[in-house]
């Protein structure tokens, strides 16, 4: 009996064994496919990795290309700027000599404008002369025709009067001589009169060949101004970029304020942020104020370049109502002395005196035409305005 267990025992044991066989061949064939699924996912990763790394090269090419491109542009932009610089240079040396040139043509053009008023004077006196002469030519003609006249008369008297005719051909005599001093000094008019409207010819070539001269100086000059306007026109160029940056800095110091605002091309102070009513003195808050504004002025003023003339326009505006009392007559009075308060108060805070300007305008430009508090108090104010000299 127990040995036909054992038999039983022993026989059993295989299938479990080939359960177990047959579950690792499938964990096998399970590890298998999921190898084969990895590889193909890490193929198709690596082949787009493979892609996405080509187009990065391709880029890295473009890249390459377009900094080649943009360091070319940029050193085509130094020499440019370096050949504008030349060119500004030689402009500058030409304006002093075309300034030098305005002068000695301004010179030349008055004396020939003398020279011109002195001979039209002579012409207009020589005309006077030649129409005194022809009157009196024409005194002499009709004298001549009265005596030729006289002349007839006395023939046929000489034939009736036979009696008469010694005295007649004595007073014949004396009327042929006066007729012939007649005509002479008629010819020594004609004479005269052909020798006047030759000179007039003359002066009429001079005055021709002045007239030359002077349209040739006018369009020497006006060609020194148009270069003279585009000269300008750069500096005003240059200068308006630092306007636009000081501009830009005092909105950043100053900060938003209602009675600080930008209007056009000017900073503009309301009156109240820096005088008291009807007075010319700084107060507390507006020295606060001016201190920020000139230390960016000092700031910028450092960076423009000496060869650009700036200055700095202080304009003081008032409202329109009138003002009369010990210190200011009127609101000239009172807008110009607020404008000299403000100029000498920049110039304590170091800013040199010849960039700076002080201008009284009264009540004569107004921002508001009305006549409401709020718009006298906007017409109250002090402009800054960076301009050329």
């Amino acid at each position: 009996m127990a040995s036909s267990a054992r038999s039983r025992r022993t026989i059993d044991i295989w299938p479990g064994y080939v359960d177990a066989l047959a579950a690792l061949l499938m964990v096998l064939i399970f590890v298998l496919l999921v190898f084969v699924v990895a590889q193909a996912l890490l193929t198709r990763t690596v082949s787009l990795q493979d892609l996405e790394l080509t187009s990065l090269h391709r880029q890295i090419a473009e890249l390459t290309r377009d900094l080649g491109l943009a360091e070319e542009a940029n050193r085509a932009l130094e020499e440019k700027t370096n050949a504008l610089s030349t060119l500004i240079s030689e402009l500058m040396g030409d304006k002093v000599e075309l300034d030098a040139q305005v002068e000695e043509l301004g010179g030349a053009n008055a004396a020939l404008a003398a020279d011109l008023a002195e001979r039209d004077r002579r012409l207009a006196a020589l005309e006077q002369d030649l129409g005194g002469l022809r009157a009196a030519r024409a005194a002499l003609e009709a004298e001549t025709a009265a005596l030729d006249e006289a002349l007839t008369g006395s023939r046929d008297q000489a034939t009736a009067l036979t009696g008469q005719l010694q005295r007649s051909e004595a007073a014949l005599d004396e009327e042929r001589r006066i007729s012939a001093a007649a005509r002479d000094e008629l010819a020594l008019l004609n004479r005269q009169v052909l020798e006047l409207r030759r000179r007039l010819e003359e002066i009429a070539t001079a005055l021709a060949a002045a007239e030359a001269v002077k349209q040739e100086q006018a369009g020497k000059i006006e060609d020194l101004g148009k270069r003279l306007n585009i000269a300008l026109a750069r500096e005003v160029n240059r200068l308006a970029r630092y306007q636009s940056e000081f501009f830009g800095r005092l909105r950043e110091v100053l900060g938003e304020s209602p009675d600080i605002r930008v209007v056009g091309d000017r900073f503009v102070f309301s009156s109240e942020l820096l005088f008291a009513s009807g007075t010319a003195d700084l107060g507390v808050d507006g020295r606060q104020q001016l201190v920020r504004f000139a230390a960016t002025l000092r700031d910028l003023a450092r960076r423009i370049p000496d060869d650009l003339d700036w200055v700095l326009r202080v304009d003081g505006h008032t409202d329109r109502v009138p003002i009369s009392n010990e210190r200011y007559a009127s609101n000239w009075e009172l807008s110009t002395a607020r404008a000299l308060s403000v100029v000498r108060f920049l110039i304590d805070q170091q800013i040199p005196p010849r960039r700076l300007v002080a201008a009284g305008f009264g009540e004569h430009h107004p921002l508001d035409p009305g006549a409401t508090p709020q718009a006298l108090a906007r017409n109250r104010r002090i402009e800054f305005k960076l301009t050329a000299r």
